[in-house]
């Protein structure tokens, strides 16, 4: 299975049979950007930070609803990507590093995400309620033979950047550039 190198001269993407095969077996950690892009995420991050104080607040004040507000949030529905105004599908500004034809997007709720406290891992109602919504957001919107060419995660709060705020990853491959970005136009002027 491919990894991406830790030289940018010897850069080899992560394909997508890669990626379902590390979706599949849950090995999320092995997931990395290119040597390039993590130096400047790392600048990025500390500067974003000193600027807002957290991650989570840049967020909030630059690429979320307003009507979100600060957490505690209140969501309209308890169940995680059921109710449209309580969501928002962006590209993810820092992707992993993913062959050119995979796109990264990020699901991010203002619902929490129920996990298993023993392993950490999401709940099985909660595994439901997410492929329901990416079946219905994006597979359903692709069309035929669109199953293979989505995949979703949950990062473990180990590997999260942004802890303080319910997300998802959701990869698609070789997808027309007008589907993608009618997932992620702000709906909220709409």
């Amino acid at each position: 299975m491919a990894e991406v190198s830790q030289t940018e001269e010897h850069t080899s993407y992560i394909t997508w049979d890669d990626l379902r095969a590390i979706v599949e077996t849950n090995n999320l950690s092995v997931l990395k950007r290119t040597p390039s892009e993590m130096s400047r995420y790392r600048q990025w991050t500390a500067a974003t930070t000193a600027e807002y104080g957290s991650l989570t607040n840049y967020l909030l004040v630059h690429r979320l609803p307003k009507a979100w507000g600060t957490p505690p949030f209140t969501p309209l529905s308890c169940i995680p990507f059921e109710d449209p105004s309580d969501y928002r599908v962006l590209l993810n500004d820092w992707p992993y590093g993913f062959a050119p034809n995979i796109t990264h997007m990020i699901a991010w709720t203002r619902t929490a995400i129920p996990t298993d406290s023993d392993i950490g891992d999401i709940t099985l109602e909660s595994r439901k309620s997410i492929e329901s919504f990416v079946k219905r957001y994006f597979v359903d919107r692709i069309g035929r033979c669109a199953e293979p060419r989505v995949i979703w995660f949950k990062n473990w709060a180990a590997l999260q950047s942004v802890r303080a705020l319910d997300h998802i990853h959701v990869l698609v491959r070789d997808v027309d550039p007008c589907l993608i970005e009618e997932w992620t136009r702000d709906q909220s002027s709409i």
